[in-house]
């Protein structure tokens, strides 16, 4: 499993990075800022969920989903996922599915 980005500054996108976008999850790619440790990071807003059990529960899906379709990122690549509302309304198969999709979208780009 990768890291995991935690300082705000490594969030930071630029307007050239591939994007993918879900009903579930917008995904911003970029080129791994450690060429030897790619990461991925979580974005989900207090704005977007009020509730704290509402933003775990968006994290915990995003995280099963990731697991489940890693093998589609990119090893020299790092990732950002952004969270939209429809997600606390998704299954655990209909995320699967819809990252695999978006995730192979992006690792067909740049190649």
């Amino acid at each position: 499993m990768r890291n995991t980005i935690k300082q705000h500054q490594h969030f930071l996108m630029a307007e050239t990075d591939e994007t993918a976008r879900s009903s579930f999850f917008l995904i911003r790619m970029r080129a791994a800022r450690l060429p030897d440790d790619p990461q991925y990071g979580l974005v989900v807003t207090k704005r977007m969920f009020k509730h704290a059990v509402d933003r775990n529960r968006a994290k915990r899906l995003l995280r099963d989903w990731i697991a489940f379709n890693e093998k589609w990122m990119r090893p020299d690549r790092d990732y950002i996922f952004i969270v939209r509302r429809d997600i606390l309304k998704a299954t655990r198969t209909d995320g699967r599915v819809a990252m695999k999709k978006a995730l192979r979208y992006l690792s067909k780009l740049d190649v």
